[in-house]
This record gives structure tokens, sequence and C-alpha cells, in this order.
């Protein structure tokens, strides 16, 4: 009996073992936003300036040779960062000397919850869906760094009216990091390129298109949602096509 209680014993503390070690990590990559301050209150919290300064030289230098390259110069005073749901691409698009569109970078977005459709309400898990503006840079984001958009709009507010819907959520980052609930990770070196940009330009000059697949190359989804979806979609294409095809 005794020969049978020793290897059991030791399975049993093995799944126990591996039972807190995913518990750990599952606290690690999502209740960053529970142990990250409590972090960054032991070792001191950092204003945008210093953050940008910080990655100057790496992110910084990196986002400078894409810029000339694509020939936009600096300071550049009209951004775009164009989010596209189904393909899980963040491209920043600039204008160059001729007043044209042209692409600048692409990044992957690493992590982004729910699908096709716009964000109706708090808790839905849903990533917005429209124009937006960038209206707060975080360089103490529990995320590494994060830009958050203005969502909900103007118009979001209005199509809430109408519909009678209240509670429509808020706080919608562009963020480091690989983990996200109704937001966009981009990870850890591409939010240092866009936050430097950001913080050198002014979040002022970005506009932010974010559509649920690419409606330069095909129809937009199904008709699923309020009865105002088609119309925004309609509105989305004539966004997107007014820059160059990627």
């Amino acid at each position: 009996m005794k020969e049978e209680r020793h290897p059991r014993r030791i399975a049993l503390a093995a799944s126990a073992a591996l039972l807190v070690g995913l518990l750990c990590w599952l606290f690690y990559a999502h209740g960053r936003n529970i142990w990250v301050p409590w972090v960054q209150r032991a070792t001191g919290r950092r204003n945008v300036v210093d953050a940008a300064s910080t990655v100057d030289q790496t992110a910084g230098s990196r986002m400078r040779a894409a810029l000339t390259a694509a020939g936009v110069a600096m300071p550049a005073n009209r951004l775009w960062l164009v989010a596209i749901k189904d393909a899980k691409r963040l491209d920043l698009y600039g204008q160059d000397a001729a007043g044209r569109r042209v692409q600048v970078r692409s990044w992957a977005v690493l992590a982004a919850s729910g699908g096709a459709g716009p964000k109706l309400r708090e808790g839905d898990r849903q990533v917005p869906e429209g124009v937006y503006r960038i209206d707060q840079l975080n360089p103490n984001s529990a995320y590494h760094l994060s830009l958050r958009i203005d969502y909900p709009n103007a118009v979001d507010r209005a199509q809430a009216a109408r519909d009678g819907r209240q509670r429509l959520g808020g706080d919608i980052f562009i963020h480091g990091k690989d983990v996200s609930v109704g937001c966009l990770a981009i990870g850890d070196e591409a939010i240092e390129e866009l936050f430097w940009l950001a913080a050198t330009v002014g979040k002022d000059a970005f506009t932010v298109v974010i559509a649920p697949t690419d409606l330069r190359r095909g129809p937009p989804p199904g008709p699923r949602g309020p009865a105002w979806i088609l119309d925004l979609y309609r509105d989305l294409q004539r966004e997107l096509e007014q820059f160059p095809a990627t």
C-alpha cells in the first residue's frame, strides 16, 4: 500500500504545481490592471516626455527611418491609423510632399476580442468600428504603453440615443503586450514606435479608422446588428477608399 500511495502523492503534487503555475500565469497576463499599478507605485511613475525619450534611440529611430522612406516629412501634421479587424493589422499612413496618402508602417494586431460589428455596450468585448481620434497617451499603462481612442464619440452616442442604449463602455486603447479585451494589442516594440510618434507630433495629428474587413477589397460582413450598420459600413468604405490598397 505504501508503494501505491507514493506515486499517487507525487502525481497529486505535480498536478497542484501545474494548477498554481497556470493561475500565476493567468494573473500575470490578465490581471495586469491589478498588479502593475502596485509595481509602478513602488518604482515610480513617468510622464509622456520621459516615456518617449526612453525609446527615442530605438523605436524613434525606426519610425524616423520609416517616415523618411515613405516621403513623410517631420513633424507630420496629418497621420492616419487604419485597423482592419479580420486581417489583424494596424496600418499607419501619412502625407508625402505632394499631399498623397502613403503607407508608412504596418503592425500585426496580436490580440483583440470580439468579431465583426461595432461596440454597442459595456462588457460586450467588441472592438469599436468607426472613425475616431486619439484623446490620451498613457505612459503608465498596465500594457506597457497605450493610446486611448475617443470611443464613444459623437456618432456612437447619437446612435445609442436612437436605439435607447445606455452604458456604452469606454477606455478603448491601442496598447502593448499580446492580450486584450476590447482593445488592440500590438506588442511592446510596435507600441513604442507608435507612442513615440504620437508624443512627438501630438495626438491631434491622428485619425483612427477601424473597420471589420478591408472594404476596398470586398463587401462588408452580413447585416448583423442594428439597422444603421450598413450606413456605418458605407461610411467606412468611403474612408478606406482614400488610402492606397495594401
